[in-house]
């Protein structure tokens, strides 16, 4: 009996030391379908989850030492490495139903990404009602949905691509150009050619309207297409800003650092600063791919820097209007 009570208390006593321990990144679990809906004007936007996918932020960021990238995960309660959100979203009005991005499709092989069509069945919507893709630029983990073994996943749908874009990924003699690995021009051959043949390609120009009520605004840097779509309705917007930030904890308070994926990494660096700007002047609504779920919110200038603040949670029927429940009342509720 004394052993089983030394025992136990030696589990306990184990329990209640690692109980205190600081943890920095809390290990998550394999997550259901992702999907959040909220309204800028008529418009319905759902935030869809691709999944999720680590990131050694030692290997991928520039323009920082390992030291300083640290010291800001720190403050932000991360460490190396990060995970990293991969949304897309979905927009729908009387007329259409519009994705603003595909995810990484088979890109990135089982386990990593993939998991867009879940989160699309979760709100019952198919492959065949896609209308529009809105490609915010032409890298593996916005364009790698579009297909399934050459096959197209969503039929029914033009793709809307940046003309930059579409002309540089798809000439593989611009991997040497700008030296910029052929895997990316690879990539964008597998996904975009099976698009291409079948006509659903349409590339536009800076200050289109791509879909009614939706802009597109080329910001070269992360790529030589990169875009913006700015949503408007009724008075309201969001901005779609696509890969301007993939680390909220490292490249809210020092937007100059930047990331192996650009292609033209300065270019990059000053569209973050400017736009980062813009939006903290303006109160701009803005949805990002690579920020936690559902990757929605605002951003705040702080010193030199800046603070990214998440959309507000909601989950309620909305249909009852803004009846508050006033806590005084036992029982008396909306």
């Amino acid at each position: 009996m004394k052993q089983l009570l030394l025992t136990l208390s030696l589990c306990c006593f184990t329990f209640a030391v690692r109980a205190q321990a600081p943890i920095d990144n809390p290990q998550g679990a394999l997550q259901g379908a992702n999907h959040y809906t909220f309204r800028v004007g008529d418009i319905e936007i759902t935030s869809l989850s691709d999944g999720t996918v680590p990131q050694d932020l030692h290997t991928l960021l520039h323009d920082t030492t390992d030291q300083k990238t640290d010291a800001l995960l720190h403050d932000a309660f991360l460490s190396n490495p990060v995970e990293t959100s991969i949304n897309a979203f979905l927009l729908r009005d009387a007329g259409r139903v519009v994705l603003v991005d595909t995810g990484a499709g088979d890109f990135f092989g089982p386990g990593y990404g993939g998991k867009l069509l879940e989160s699309l069945a979760s709100i019952h919507v198919s492959p065949n009602q896609i209308t529009d893709v809105l490609l915010t630029h032409a890298h593996d983990d916005h364009m790698g949905g579009l297909v399934h073994n050459g096959q197209l996943v969503f039929p029914h749908a033009i793709v809307h691509l940046s003309a930059p874009d579409l002309a540089f990924f798809l000439d593989r003699s611009n991997s040497a150009k700008a030296h910029y690995a052929m895997s990316y021009f690879d990539q964008a051959y597998t996904a975009l050619k099976p698009e291409q043949d079948a006509g659903k390609i349409v590339p536009f120009h800076s200050g289109e309207e791509v879909v009614p009520g939706v802009e597109a605004v080329i910001h070269p840097g992360h790529t030589p297409g990169s875009t913006f779509y700015i949503l408007r309705s009724h008075g309201q917007s969001i901005t779609f800003v696509g890969d301007i930030i993939h680390v909220a904890a490292v490249q809210t308070p020092a937007p100059e650092i930047t990331i192996a994926y650009d292609v033209d990494p300065a270019k990059a660096a000053a569209v973050r600063e400017t736009s980062f700007a813009e939006f903290a002047r303006d109160r701009t609504l803005v949805a990002v791919p690579h920020l936690p779920f559902p990757g929605v919110g605002h951003l705040k200038a702080n010193g030199d820097g800046y603070i990214w603040v998440p959309i507000l949670y909601e989950n309620r029927d909305i249909s009852r209007g803004a009846t508050f429940m006033d806590p005084h009342k036992n029982g008396d509720k909306p």
